[in-house]
């Protein structure tokens, strides 16, 4: 059986408790096929300290927060899908393709980005009834990211799966159903 994960993260510079400035929540899920409407496992890791943001390498602030919440699952996915792009142009490594290299267990890496980054060679791809594309792009071995993408559950611009992560670090709470 396949995993496939989704990743992200939320930094707390402005938390409102005074302990939790300058760290951040990495969350994952994790999922057997695209199309699935519920993961099947989801982890959210507190990150005590992240680097400062540095203009060019958000890598170095976002990579260490990615690698630890893919330590939180019960096995290393196959596929992982970041929030953002995996290249910035042509040879120019984004935050999946560093992901990729940090972690040669995966066998995929996906981006999935809602703006586009200047130079990105990304596909646009619509979702739902939102005329804003999503911006999806690979590295590692081949899985046709644009439609494996728009074929993941959920009727809005957003697939499912990437909604639950990113409420999942935003709240800091593992959602039950």
């Amino acid at each position: 059986m396949a995993v496939i994960a989704c990743l992200d993260v939320h930094y707390l510079d402005d938390s409102p408790r005074p302990e939790e400035r300058g760290g951040a929540r990495a969350a994952v899920v994790a999922f057997a096929t695209w199309d699935a409407a519920k993961p099947s496992e989801q982890h959210v890791v507190p990150i005590a300290t992240v680097a400062p943001y540095e203009s060019g390498a958000f890598y170095k602030r976002e990579l260490p927060c990615l690698l630890a919440a893919l330590a939180a699952l019960s096995r290393v996915p196959e596929v992982a899908i970041v929030d953002g792009h995996v290249w910035l142009g042509e040879g120019r490594p984004g935050l999946g393709a560093r992901l990729l290299e940090a972690e040669p267990r995966l066998r995929t890496v996906v981006g999935v980005a809602k703006t586009r980054f200047a130079g990105s060679t990304a596909t646009p791809i619509l979702r739902g009834s939102s005329s804003t594309p999503l911006w999806v792009d690979e590295a590692g071995a081949p899985v046709d990211a644009p439609k494996r993408i728009a074929e993941m559950h959920g009727p809005f611009r957003v697939p499912a799966m990437l909604r639950l992560v990113d409420q999942l670090c935003r709240n800091g709470t593992p959602i039950t159903s």
